[in-house]
């Protein structure tokens, strides 16, 4: 999942940032209105966390250009306002949901996932394939029973790949996706994280690598492997 954190105040979009990344999320952040539709309008996020009273360009026409772009970027709305008013307003430019400073993180990390799970085509919030169980809603894996300690980039990875459905994820798409906007292109952590990753899954293998593509979520692996021990 890819997050766009939009606020104003240096240290809360720092803590919001750096919280949700301990929780396997690639986010990026801007300070004002501005630079954060740019972002917005340019990045393929999946959640956008905006605060209303921006600087330079207000929180409200932010929600309102995102809505008017036909952008599918989801967006949780930040106020200090908690005026059943404010809401009505805030819901009614468009956003999906809306939270009133301070919060807890956990109601925020809680709020994020859910419009993770309706960004895109919507996936229920446990993924099964290949054997492997990911309930991204808990952050917990496994495959056939056996528990996983995935670190968090490794999880994110993983969810990436699950959620393409067998689709082909370039290299490029996984940096995008799992890493923030300032790792680049250099595709080298994504080959490292696969072979931890592979190494963690173990037999049979259950991510493919598709040359000059990228990588999938094998099909059937168990289905095949099961098929060769019986001698079929």
């Amino acid at each position: 999942m890819r997050v766009l954190v939009v606020e104003d105040e240096a240290f809360l979009a720092t803590m919001i940032a750096e919280g949700l990344r301990r929780d396997a999320i690639a986010v990026d952040v801007a300070l004002d209105g501005l630079s954060g539709l740019r972002k917005v309008q340019l990045g393929d996020y999946d959640v956008l966390v905006l605060d209303r009273d921006l600087p330079g360009l207000h929180g409200d026409e932010v929600c309102r250009q995102v809505v008017a772009d036909g952008l599918l970027t989801r967006v949780l709305m930040l106020t200090a306002s908690g005026t059943v008013r404010d809401r009505v307003e805030g819901l009614g430019l468009g956003a999906d949901d809306y939270l009133t400073k301070p919060f807890a993180y956990d109601e925020l990390l809680a709020r994020v996932l859910a419009l993770g799970r309706r960004a895109r085509p919507a996936l229920p919030p446990v993924i099964e394939r290949a054997g492997i169980v990911l309930d991204t809603a808990r952050r917990q894996a496994s495959r056939h029973g056996r528990e996983l300690a995935l670190t968090r980039k490794e999880f994110a990875v993983l969810e990436t790949l699950m959620r393409a459905d067998g689709g082909v994820v370039s290299g490029e798409d996984l940096i995008e996706q799992v890493w923030e906007e300032h790792a680049g292109y250099d595709t080298n952590p994504v080959r490292v994280a696969l072979s931890r990753l592979r190494a963690k899954l173990g037999d049979p293998p259950a991510i493919e690598t598709v040359p000059g593509a990228g990588y999938s979520i094998a099909r059937d692996p168990d289905g095949i492997e099961g098929a060769r021990r019986a001698g079929r």
